[in-house]
C-alpha cells in the first residue's frame, strides 16, 4: 500500500534540518573560524610591524661600536684634544713652560663619527702676547700645530690637520704690535680676550661661521722638537691663523669623519 506524503510537512522539514545546521554552524563552527581569523590578523599584524621597522645604516650601526684610534699631534706650544665632546688628552708639557715643542702620540677609543675639537696655544708670558719680557730678545712668539689621526683598525689616517679646520681666535695680542720692544709692556700693550663658547668642543656645536685654518710650511713655522719624530701623512698641514704672531690661543673643529 502506498504511504503519501505531504509535500509541505517534507518542505517543513527540509528547512528545519538547514535552520538546525546553520545554528550548528553559527553556534559551534564560526567561533572556531573567528578564533582562527583573528589569530591569522594577530600575525600578520606582527609581521606587517617588523617589516615597517627601520633597519639601522651602516653609519647609525657603527655608532655603537668603539674603534681604536691614534692621534699624533706636534704643537708650537700647546694643545688639548677632544673627540665626540670627550677630552682624551692634552699636551704632557704645561703652556707655562718657554720652547715647550714637542710631539704626542695618544691612544683612544671612539665610535664614529668622529666630532674633534682641538685647543691650541702658543706660549705668551701675559695678556700681552710677548715672551722674554725683559730680555734683549723680548718679542711676539708664534703658533703652528699639524696633527693626524688613524683608525689603527684599518691602519687609514682617516683625519688631518689642514683649510678644511675652522678656527675662533680668542686671545690676540699684542694689537699694536709697535709694543713689541716696550719697556712696559703691561702699560703699553693691548689685547683682546674672549671667552669660550658655550658646549664648542660638543658634536653638536655648529662651527661654520669660524674662519678657515690657515696652511703653513715647516719653515714658516719654524718646526723643532719631535716634528721630525713623526712620519706625517702627505695630506696632513701645519695650521694656524692668518697671523702666526698674534693670534696665541685658537679653538679648532675638525671636518666630521663619518
Amino acid at each position: 500500500e502506498k504511504v503519501l506524503v505531504d509535500p509541505v510537512s517534507s518542505r517543513s522539514q527540509q528547512v528545519a534540518r538547514k535552520q538546525r545546521l546553520i545554528s550548528f554552524f553559527l553556534m559551534e563552527k564560526l567561533p572556531i573560524a573567528i578564533r582562527e581569523l583573528l589569530k591569522v590578523k594577530k600575525f600578520l599584524a606582527l609581521v606587517i610591524a617588523l617589516v615597517m621597522i627601520p633597519l639601522p645604516t651602516s653609519s647609525q650601526a657603527a655608532v655603537s661600536k668603539a674603534v681604536a684610534f691614534q692621534a699624533e699631534v706636534w704643537a708650537d706650544n700647546w694643545f688639548s684634544l677632544y673627540v665626540n665632546g670627550q677630552m682624551v688628552a692634552e699636551d704632557s708639557i704645561p703652556i707655562t713652560t718657554e720652547r715647550s715643542f714637542n710631539a704626542e702620540t695618544i691612544s683612544f677609543d671612539a665610535a664614529y663619527p668622529l666630532n674633534v675639537a682641538i685647543i691650541s696655544k702658543d706660549y705668551i708670558e701675559n695678556e700681552t702676547g710677548l715672551e722674554y719680557i725683559g730680555l734683549p730678545n723680548q718679542q711676539m712668539g708664534d703658533g703652528g700645530f699639524i696633527a693626524q689621526i688613524t683608525d689603527t683598525t684599518t691602519g687609514e689616517v682617516v683625519l688631518v690637520t689642514s683649510s678644511a679646520w675652522r678656527g675662533l681666535v680668542i686671545q690676540t695680542a699684542p694689537l699694536n704690535t709697535q709694543c713689541e720692544k716696550s719697556a712696559d709692556p703691561l702699560a703699553d700693550c693691548q689685547y683682546e680676550q674672549l671667552d669660550e663658547p658655550t658646549g664648542w668642543q660638543s658634536a653638536e656645536f655648529d662651527a661654520s661661521g669660524w674662519m678657515t685654518a690657515t696652511e703653513y710650511t715647516p719653515a714658516e713655522v719654524g718646526t723643532k722638537d719631535g716634528y721630525d719624530t713623526i712620519e706625517w701623512d702627505a695630506s696632513a698641514h701645519l695650521i694656524w691663523g692668518d697671523d702666526l704672531k698674534t693670534q696665541n690661543t685658537i679653538l679648532w673643529r675638525a671636518p666630521v669623519v663619518e
